[in-house]
């Protein structure tokens, strides 16, 4: 010990620049904590933003669903409408590209669609979804402006001409005011009608019978013999 303190004391004047250099060093090991620490918390704001960016939000999954929703809403104006389908027949006509295109793409939309918005929690899910919305919406689009363009077009004019008394007929069906004879008979008949030209969904069949069920019931229960 003493001979380091009479090396102070001879070397005093040393107390100054080494104090001065000490000083230096701290400032520099602060100063890489410093940098250290930003740099922490600049990779947990990044590693956090990764994890942010592979998650989807509920309200995302529920915008997707609401359009997919609209579309199919488009599609069943036509598949409960059967008039409608009489004017724009290449809607169900499975013989038009177009058509085997987007029924293709609902397919697989609805395949995709989640039970409610909670159930797609990764990103990679939501775009998935998000691919076949948009390829169901772009495909019916299509389809749509085909069928409104071509109308009836494809039929020959006698086909035509059963495509207009059906849907007559239909109309006298539908309507309230025609005696339940009238409106059995007209119903028979716009099918027959129809038949080998038009293949009419399950849904727009069922949709038909439910207007003019009460007619077809009582039909049905005049035929049945009286005893």
């Amino acid at each position: 010990m003493q001979p380091l303190m009479d090396f102070f004391a001879h070397y005093w004047w040393l107390v100054f620049p080494l104090s001065g250099m000490a000083g230096g060093w701290l400032r520099a090991l602060s100063k890489a904590s410093e940098r250290r620490h930003r740099r922490k918390v600049e990779l947990y704001k990044l590693k956090h933003q990764a994890v942010r960016a592979e998650e989807a939000t509920a309200a995302e999954v529920q915008l997707l669903m609401a359009t997919h929703s609209d579309i199919n809403k488009r599609w069943l104006d036509y598949e409960l409408d059967v008039g409608k389908l009489i004017d724009y027949p290449v809607m169900t006509d499975v013989r038009e590209p177009l058509t085997v295109a987007f029924l293709r793409a609902k397919r697989e939309a609805d395949g995709l669609r989640p039970a409610a918005p909670a159930d797609i929690t990764s990103k990679a899910r939501m775009d998935e979804y998000r691919v076949a919305v948009n390829s169901f919406q772009i495909a019916f689009d299509v389809a749509e402006r085909e069928a409104q363009r071509i109308k009836d077009r494809n039929f020959s004019g006698p086909e035509r001409e059963r495509l207009a008394r059906a849907r007559k007929l239909l109309r006298i069906a539908e309507d309230e005011a025609a005696t339940p004879a009238e409106r059995q008979t007209a119903y028979k008949r716009a099918r027959r009608e129809l038949e080998g030209l038009i293949v009419l969904p399950q849904a727009t069949i069922a949709a038909l019978e439910g207007k003019v069920a009460p007619v077809l019931d009582a039909g049905q229960a005049n035929d049945i013999p009286q005893h």
